[in-house]
């Protein structure tokens, strides 16, 4: 009897009567405009602000799945219902293949799409479907013991932000992840629980409030960003507020993760997060028929992009990791790293050079991928009892670049994400040569943070030093209706050089005792500000 128990359970693998994973469209949504005359039940205040301030209208994609849909897909006997997206008005189900196919019944159902695509010949195809000036004083100068996690800040020259007092205040990011065990106990985190900046979370996998479990791959890829203890690690954007959200099952390998995570991001959009990070991808799965092909790795097909696309949409920044394949059979990046508007982020060393893991691109149509560079080898980081080490992998470039992107637009609050991610971009040390391994490069975000300042009769047009590179005098070319203002000059690790009180008739600087190098300046006058750099040879 046992021997033919056997062979039952193993034929019916093979006859179509396995649970199979599947995503169910709807082709409408009922009662919109009750929504749209009511914003806040789909919204909070925070999240319709940022769509005010962006410009972007609310549209279908806000408007919640219809629950009458819902509650008749979980009518039906061997259904499960796993995850929904109102951006992409499905469900992600569960069962045998006959029974999902059936739901294809429904008046209300645009397509099912299997996540085995071999299953998806009989599917249905679906239908075609005034900016105020911002005060730019860079006075305050902020020192932070950054101990041995200094290397990967600087070198993407944050601690000049930093130390202007950009440090992701007032800024909240969205961490989409493994789990965070330790960090409502551990050391480097508790600067984030005793000024409240840890906001809240869920556990969507285990649909839960009890975030802090799980793998502690999140509780590090956090410290990257929020992380405090002196002398030792200091996150890129320790005064940012964080939401944490686990969404990866580390158990298994499963297409209801990307379900899980665009629910996720769905919760962060509504919350009104401003970034977005994920150090997740997605390419292979547990059961090799639900695998991505290199040839979806285009923006628009990996349901996971497809919601970070939406995300970045809703006026939110998406960082991504590029992935940790580059050494492999199959060495490009995954999804969401193919995203058309997701952050990008690959992995550096120390000195700068791409780390062998590192996935590289192109994107399946073309595209430059990775987009941006950051330390990815020998990152310092907290585990989830507090213990300060190091790890490798694009899991925790993209954190460091998150926090970074936090604290430039905490400078930069009227900017659109789409010209925040651009700033960074065109900051980056290959912008004009960009390839498929490095992508543009590694950013500067001092130079992002000079190059985008925009103060009233205070341009690049007329403040800028000649020579400038120079050996010994640089002199300060000045504005018609100049009078006084403060020059000073600052070490690229932020320590201060020089200051020299400037006029019309004594704009000359004298570099005679700085060793060669790079430095960074910045002219006040009047309230304003002009930064820059100055290269002494």
């Amino acid at each position: 009897m046992k021997k033919i128990v056997l062979f039952i359970l193993f034929f019916s693998c093979f006859s179509g009567f396995s649970q199979e994973d599947a995503w169910v469209y709807f082709n409408t949504k009922n009662n919109s405009q009750s929504y749209f005359d009511n914003p806040l039940l789909m919204l909070s205040q925070r999240a319709l602000d940022r769509h005010t301030k962006q410009g972007i209208a609310l549209d279908s994609k806000d408007i919640p799945i219809d629950k009458s849909f819902i509650s008749q897909i979980k009518s039906v006997s061997g259904i499960t219902v796993m995850a929904k997206s109102k951006w992409l008005n499905a469900l992600h189900v569960r069962g045998t293949q006959t029974v999902i196919n059936s739901l294809k019944s429904f008046a209300f159902v645009e397509k099912v799409d299997f996540a085995d695509k071999t299953l998806n010949s009989t599917a249905r195809i679906a239908a075609t479907a005034k900016i105020k000036s911002v005060s730019k004083v860079l006075e305050t100068q902020v020192s932070f013991a950054y101990g041995s996690s200094a290397n990967q800040i600087q070198m993407l020259h944050g601690n000049v932000l930093h130390q202007q007092n950009y440090t992701g205040s007032g800024k909240i990011i969205a961490i989409l992840d493994a789990g965070f065990p330790g960090v409502n106990t551990a050391q480097p985190f508790q600067r984030l629980r005793d000024n409240n900046q840890i906001l809240g979370g869920y556990d969507f996998v285990s649909r839960n409030t009890d975030f802090y479990t799980g793998d502690s791959h999140g509780t590090m890829v956090l410290s990257c960003m929020g992380g405090y203890k002196e002398n030792e690690l200091i996150g890129t954007a320790p005064d940012a507020s964080y939401y944490l959200f686990r969404t990866e099952d580390d158990s298994s390998e499963n297409p209801v993760e990307e379900s899980y995570w665009v629910e996720a991001a769905e919760k962060a959009d509504s919350l009104g997060v401003d970034v977005i990070n994920t150090s997740l991808g997605y390419f292979e799965f547990d059961n090799a028929s639900y695998n991505h092909t290199y040839a979806e790795m285009d923006g628009k097909t990996a349901y996971i992009t497809r919601g970070a696309e939406i995300a970045f949409s809703r006026g939110m920044i998406v960082t991504v990791s590029a992935g940790n394949e580059g050494d492999t059979v199959n060495p490009h990046i995954g999804a969401p790293a193919d995203g058309i508007s997701v952050l990008t982020v690959g992995a550096v060393t120390s000195a700068k050079t791409v780390t062998s893991f590192s996935s590289i691109g192109p994107s399946f149509d073309g595209r430059i991928k990775p987009d941006v560079m950051a330390q990815g080898q020998s990152v310092v980081l907290s585990d989830s009892a507090g213990n300060i080490g190091t790890a490798n992998g694009t899991s925790f470039s993209s954190p460091i670049m998150a926090g970074m992107v936090a604290c430039l637009w905490q400078a930069f609050p009227n900017k659109t994400n789409a010209e925040i991610k651009e700033m960074i971009v065109k900051s980056a040390d290959q912008y004009t040569v960009p390839n498929a391994q490095y992508g543009y490069g590694i950013p500067d975000f001092s130079l992002a943070l000079s190059n985008s300042l925009a103060l009233k009769d205070f341009s690049q047009k007329n403040v800028f030093l000649y020579p400038n590179p120079t050996s010994n005098l640089s002199t300060v070319s000045l504005p018609d209706n100049f009078d006084t203002g403060v020059f000073r000059l600052y070490s690229v690790l932020g320590q201060k050089m020089l200051e020299q009180t400037i006029t019309k008739s004594l704009p000359t600087i004298s570099l005679k005792t700085l060793n060669i190098g790079m430095y960074i300046y910045t002219i006040n006058w009047e309230g304003n500000v002009f930064s820059g750099k100055l290269i002494k040879q």
